[in-house]
């Protein structure tokens, strides 16, 4: 089957697929790791937790932390991101192209992400983004979340396509699992946030992509530069 001829919206992750927001959330950790009287952490060492939230960046910072003590780190964390962002984040290169490409041909793009609104929506206004996607779902939109497949679903109903005819592309496991569970096709963003203990091969997604481009390359003929089980 040819990837081109059955998908008919792509549906984004947000934090190490759309967005590259590395620099600001590093930025934010090391705030907070300062205001403890600790030293910054490389941003190599950071990066790789990124798309797994302000708890894991958190248990990155602070490992000894528990109970109210990381909770109420964490909060102090996205407190300190809220008040900079977007300083440094943007779309990872290629993918405003990609973006006015899907526009242009007529399949709707969306965001389906762990982060919560309050958070995602400023974000996506900042960099102009809310107009054009054809969906935003957070964290908190609905009951569940990734790795649940109901946050997808939900994404599909708001673009009105069904979700096999859907792509979700991300750089997460949890990405995977839902998009599996929900139906949809999935790619594996290896350009985002992989850490050294990922296994992006044994997730079972229908490709990875080392570049935003090769999205649309995949939708003509299905091809990418791992094929997983076409």
């Amino acid at each position: 089957m040819t990837a081109g001829n059955s998908i008919d919206a792509v549906l984004f992750d947000l934090d190490g697929t759309l967005l590259d927001t590395a620099p600001d959330l590093a930025a934010a950790l090391n705030a907070l790791r300062e205001s403890e009287g600790l030293a910054a952490l490389a941003f190599e060492e950071i990066r790789p937790h990124v798309s797994h939230g302000g708890a894991a960046l958190v248990r990155l910072g602070f490992p000894q932390a528990r109970d109210a003590r990381f909770e109420g780190l964490r909060a102090r964390l996205l407190d300190f991101y809220r008040r900079d962002m977007p300083r440094a984040t943007q779309l990872f290169p290629g993918l405003d192209e990609v973006l006015g490409e899907l526009e242009r041909s007529g399949k709707p793009w969306g965001v389906v992400t762990n982060k919560p609104h309050w958070l995602t929506h400023p974000l996506l206004a900042a960099l102009g983004l809310t107009a054009r996607a054809g969906c935003i779902v957070s964290g908190d939109t609905l009951t569940e979340r990734k790795p649940h497949p109901l946050p997808l679903l939900h994404a599909a109903m708001l673009v009105g396509r069904d979700p096999s005819r859907c792509l979700y592309v991300g750089d997460a496991e949890r990405d995977v699992v839902a998009a599996r569970a929900a139906g949809m096709r999935s790619l594996v963003a290896g350009y985002g946030y992989l850490g050294a203990s990922d296994r992006p091969l044994d997730w079972q997604a229908d490709g990875m992509i080392d570049q935003p481009q090769e999205i649309l390359a995949w939708l003509v003929n299905g091809t990418a530069r791992q094929e997983l089980g076409l």
